[in-house]
């Protein structure tokens, strides 16, 4: 049972990799926010990853994340992608290739958003769809990059922080062995997240629209936390309208505070970007949503004040925007809290159904062990 070391509160819910309770983040910002950003720092260096984002004067910008690093000889981006040697800018991605894993996961896939989009429905047929149901006995292309604009203690893809794991993977390369497989319906850029490696995603995504003829369907999605520059989340989220894919924003937390503590970024240009993805997309395809939302559920943290803020926000965009809030299982620093409390997630759908229409609840399978295993007794 960890206890904040702001208050001193004690609970299971607590986790020791924050150090802090979400009473604290909200009303001891200050205080709170220095010992879960020193968690945060020590995180990385274990991993060989830069404490924080570099700011070194005179050094060389980076513009492809909100870290909006300035990285001076020798240093490394946040992300781990790029850095600075001999007074050159290197880096493990490029227009032309990226460090990424990729494999085929069938459909109806684990997609947060299958529950509405046409892999899993058929919304869009023929145009989008292959067929007017779910799209079962066809593929999904995951494509898993390496390197990530977020810190989150609670990841659950948390390997992609291993950079050695990664392969130099050419646009020619995925883009062949898509059109190779008739079976292959969709592209799922995902991590990681996108944003360090998004001139790589673009220019393969649109190699392959352009490659496929207009009988193909073949969609090109993105999960990620959405931080990414303006310019290329507006390139990324057009070839998502032109090819029936959609862009999933995963809404960590509304709280600023809430959200540094548990991602060490700050989440003013994620919901920025839905904006734009929103302003710029969302009329244009109303009938196959070419937007999405998330949230995961972090015991404790997360909880339906949170959620009620996250979905007035969406609702106050359009209230038909698909939102989906995830349960938690415990990963990566995160391992001491149990999966989302079955009370929580309740209340939780309860806050976000008094402002949107479209609310789905994934993972249920997980309060499985919430209902068996120890933290039974917190319901």
């Amino acid at each position: 049972m960890a206890r904040c070391m702001t208050c001193g509160a004690a609970s299971p819910l607590i986790s020791g990799a924050i150090g802090v309770c979400r009473g604290c983040l909200v009303e001891r910002p200050d205080r709170a926010l220095e010992v879960a950003m020193e968690n945060h720092r020590h995180s990385r260096v274990e991993l060989g990853l830069p404490p924080d984002p570099p700011r070194t004067p005179g050094g060389t910008p980076c513009n492809l994340c909100a870290a909006r690093c300035v990285m001076g000889e020798g240093e490394v981006g946040f992300c781990g992608i790029r850095g600075v040697r001999g007074g050159r800018t290197w880096s493990l991605s490029g227009g032309d290739f990226g460090l990424l894993n990729y494999y085929l996961d069938a459909h109806v896939t684990n997609c947060c958003n299958a529950w509405f989009c046409p892999a899993g429905t058929g919304c869009g047929y023929p145009r989008f769809a292959v067929r007017k149901g779910p799209e079962v006995g066809y593929y999904n292309l995951a494509l898993f990059f390496y390197g990530c604009s977020f810190n989150c203690l609670f990841c659950q893809n948390w390997n992609h922080k291993i950079l050695e794991r990664g392969k130099k993977v050419s646009a020619r390369e995925i883009v062949d062995l898509t059109l190779g497989n008739p079976r292959v319906t969709c592209w799922c850029w995902f991590g990681g997240s996108a944003e360090p490696q998004l001139p790589f995603a673009i220019n393969a995504s649109r190699l392959l629209l352009e490659e496929k003829g207009t009988e193909r369907v073949c969609r090109i999605c993105w999960e990620w936390n959405g931080d990414g520059n303006p310019a290329l989340v507006r390139r990324a989220a057009e070839l998502s309208l032109t090819s029936g894919g959609n862009v999933k924003f995963d809404l960590k937390a509304f709280n600023p505070s809430v959200h540094l503590a548990l991602t060490g970024m700050d989440n003013e240009r994620t919901f920025r970007n839905f904006e734009l993805v929103h302003r710029e997309f969302y009329e244009r395809r109303r009938d196959v949503p070419v937007l999405g939302a998330t949230t995961l559920l972090v015991p404790h943290y997360v909880d339906e004040h949170e959620v009620d803020q996250i979905a007035r926000f969406i609702a106050s965009l359009d209230p038909e925007i698909p939102y989906s809030l995830l349960v938690f299982h415990p990963d990566f620093r995160m391992g001491d809290v149990p999966v989302t409390p079955e009370k929580q997630v309740w209340e939780c759908y309860r806050a976000a159904k008094k402002h949107l229409r479209n609310v789905n609840v994934g993972n249920l399978q997980l309060l499985a062990l919430w209902r068996t295993g120890p933290g039974v007794r917190f319901l």
